[in-house]
């Protein structure tokens, strides 16, 4: 694993493909409050970059380039969230999205447990730690953990997506698993303006 942290944005000339999984790291799970602090990205190389924000310093052309390019699918897993940090402090709506925890709910329904780390264990054969999920993002200088926990987000994403598109494919339900992608950004946009636990196509 390489990992590269880049300050305030991505160097140009950095070519990710077709393909580039993405993951972010906040302050916390309220958008509204909790700051963005890093965004994570790989092309499935075994090179991680990660782009780290000092405080209200968001001007990121190269990322938000990256973010937005329709011929670029976003890798995420649990997409909803990230979608929406995004959208909140870099002002842009990531398309087109993958996301592996959907596809993961619509084939693994003989488990509950959708976590990135259940998922790499039984599809992937990976144990990857979270000892640093719960640490400061914020911090000037992060730790050599901190940038090994975030690189291994994203570093098995792509092949995860590989394996959860045969499984799609086999249960045939990988036509639904795209229009929920599709309507990933919507969702996002309607937990920022207030409506992040209500199910507004339920009768209630």
């Amino acid at each position: 694993m390489e990992v590269e942290l880049h300050q305030g944005d991505l160097p140009l000339g950095l070519n990710f493909g077709e393909s580039v999984a993405v993951d972010s790291e906040t302050m916390g799970l309220n958008p509204h409050r909790d700051r963005l602090c890093l965004v994570q990205l790989s092309a499935g190389d075994g090179v991680c970059h990660l782009v780290q924000f000092a405080k209200g310093e968001y001007d990121c052309p190269n990322l938000s380039a990256l973010m937005t390019d329709p011929g670029v699918v976003k890798l995420f897993h649990f997409a909803r969230f990230d979608v929406a940090v995004m959208k909140q402090y870099l002002g842009l709506i990531c398309t087109p999205i993958y996301c592996t925890k959907i596809a993961s709910k619509l084939v693994r329904t003989y488990t509950d447990r959708h976590g990135l780390k259940d998922i790499c264990r039984e599809i992937l054969g990976v144990d990857l730690s979270k000892q640093q999920q719960s640490s400061d993002w914020g911090a000037a200088e992060l730790s050599k953990a901190q940038l090994e926990y975030a690189a291994s987000d994203v570093l098995h994403l792509h092949a995860l997506k590989d394996r959860l598109d045969d499984m799609l494919a086999r249960e045939e339900r990988t036509h639904i698993a795209a229009a929920a992608f599709e309507f990933l950004p919507t969702r996002a946009e309607l937990d920022l303006l207030g409506w992040p636990e209500q199910d507004i196509f339920s009768h209630n």
